[in-house]
């Protein structure tokens, strides 16, 4: 079954998470086993701190969802090694009804490829040129369906020569004139005889017997009965040299599972071949492919929590098929080709949407999980604090607590002491829950720290100053703010660089100083985006 990725925004926060991770448990939970919790960025010091208390991991790291060629339906005919027999490779192809195989080594390494028109070629080159050398004896008697007569036979492990079919002819006009030769014959005594004679490699008796006599004459030829006429044996001979000696060795083009499709299209549309082998991490063989997987592409499945904005998302959202949005912020621009689940509720955190759902899908989440919850959603309110901030997130918090038999006021405390330590870099503090916005022509980053000593932050002013210009210049936003939210003054320090008069204009700001303490101000999405929107729509 395919795996259909649930997924937060870039620079994920607490909320961002473990909606991530409640919503795939919900959902695997209730039959579908389908769904992986995923993550577009580093875990916070803040979501750490949250895991680390209830002993869970992270979810998995994904960097985009373009189409990749696992997401293919690729064809994964037999690979045959390279020892086995050019028959036994015609027949696979035959059987699969495919036109190329791939050959491995025997670690499952790709070793070459073999197709259709190497067979035939070979097929036009042994008229001309009827010479095998080096042919395993195995192989011989295996497209033969033979066995060997004489014990010198038993002796030879690889039969060469120049294959040729004797003739009803008189002894001094024999066809066959050295002893490097494989000759071919019927019920003919004296043939047999001569061959053996001149002590000729091998010698293939076809749909007849051979007298005690001449299996007693010690020559080091070897006889081989079978039961196929000469015209048969002759082209069952060819192909009962090993793979190896044919098949495409050099400047192969084989793609591997993790690439992307719009890099093996152009790769596709500069070469010619029929198919391309399928490696996987270790290099082994796992498929291959041809041009007409590339006209339909499968693509990965979505669903996306507390977010619904394209600039937010996983990289490639494009290529990907949404399936749901789960979330509690604006609407903004993803669109989608069908129509699909939204759930998108004013409250203070999509925890509180999902353990909601839990609810309605009469399942309790385990008490890790309830944990996990009540952290979301203390985390997303500022201890209730934001204006974003429900009776409903407070009525879900303080259930999902006493599932997990902890104290609201304690996770905050944890929770809003993680994020600023000394020893963060101003860049990763920057970082922690950075989002991108496009407004009404206005494109502007507003980055969003929440803690409980906003003084020991703005010491370190004009670092973050310098970061935020930094990434102004090389994005060319208009805007990029800092929002050092301070718990316990329940206000917002704003640091900002940009359009600087609509910042002042929105926040009834005095001064230009590019910093300045907002009271009230908790909430990026219900109080900074709307009103810098009002400003601009």
């Amino acid at each position: 079954m395919d795996t259909i990725y649930i997924t937060g925004h870039r620079n994920p926060d607490t909320d961002s998470v473990v909606s991530a991770m409640a919503y795939a448990a919900l959902k695997n939970a209730l039959g579908d086993r389908r769904y992986q919790a995923a993550r577009l960025g580093q875990v916070s010091d803040e979501t750490q701190t949250v895991l680390n208390r209830f002993g869970v991991q992270p979810p998995k790291l994904i960097g985009d969802v373009r189409t990749q060629v696992r997401d293919l339906a690729y064809d994964t005919p037999p690979t045959l090694s390279a020892a086995a027999t050019i028959s036994r490779g015609w027949q696979t192809m035959q059987a699969e009804k495919i036109s190329a195989i791939p050959v491995a080594n025997e670690d499952g390494t790709l070793f070459g490829m073999l197709s259709a028109g190497d067979v035939a070629n070979y097929d036009m080159s042994s008229v001309r040129n009827p010479q095998v050398a080096e042919m395993p004896i195995y192989n011989l008697l295996s497209v033969l369906e033979g066995k060997i007569l004489n014990a010198d036979g038993e002796l030879r492990d690889s039969i060469s020569g120049e294959v040729t079919i004797a003739l009803p002819v008189c002894r001094e006009n024999l066809l066959f004139s050295n002893r490097d030769s494989i000759v071919i014959c019927g019920d003919q005594p004296d043939m047999i005889r001569r061959a053996l004679e001149m002590q000729v490699n091998c010698i293939i008796v076809c749909q007849a017997e051979v007298s005690q006599d001449l299996l007693d004459m010690q020559t080091g030829t070897c006889i081989i009965s079978t039961q196929y006429d000469a015209y048969r044996a002759v082209r069952l001979i060819y192909h009962a040299l090993p793979i190896s000696h044919i098949c495409k060795t050099k400047d192969l083009v084989c793609f591997h599972l993790d690439d992307y499709i719009d890099d093996v299209r152009d790769t596709v549309l500069e070469s010619r071949f029929r198919a391309y082998p399928i490696l996987d991490e270790e290099e082994r063989v796992v498929g291959t492919l041809s041009r007409f997987h590339l006209l339909k592409p499968r693509r990965k499945q979505v669903v996306l929590v507390d977010h619904n904005e394209k600039a937010q998302s996983v990289m490639g959202l494009d290529q990907a098929e949404i399936l749901e949005i789960v979330d509690h912020h604006r609407l903004a621009d993803i669109q989608t080709n069908n129509p699909i689940y939204v759930r998108n509720e004013p409250v203070g955190s999509t925890a509180t949407i999902v353990a909601g759902m839990y609810q309605e899908k009469g399942l309790m989440p385990t008490a890790k999980m309830a944990g996990l919850l009540a952290s979301a959603i203390v985390s997303d309110t500022v201890m209730f604090k934001s204006p974003t901030c429900t009776q409903r997130d407070i009525d879900v918090a303080n259930r999902m607590a006493r599932i997990a038999n902890v104290s609201l006021d304690e996770l905050g405390k944890a929770i809003f002491s993680a994020t600023c330590g000394d020893d963060k870099s101003a860049e990763a503090i920057l970082y922690t829950d950075y989002k991108e916005f496009h407004i009404a022509g206005h494109d502007l980053a507003v980055s969003q720290v929440t803690c409980m000593d906003s003084e020991r932050l703005l010491k370190r002013k004009d670092e973050f100053l310098k970061i935020m210009a930094d990434i102004r210049q090389k994005k060319k936003f208009d805007t990029v703010v800092l929002m050092i939210t301070d718990v316990l003054l329940e206000g917002s320090q704003l640091l900002y660089v940009g359009d600087e008069e609509t910042i002042h204009q929105a926040f009834n700001i005095k001064g230009s100083e590019n910093c300045a303490f907002v009271p009230k101000i908790m909430s990026r999405k219900k109080q900074v985006i709307p009103m810098l929107s009002g400003l601009w729509g």
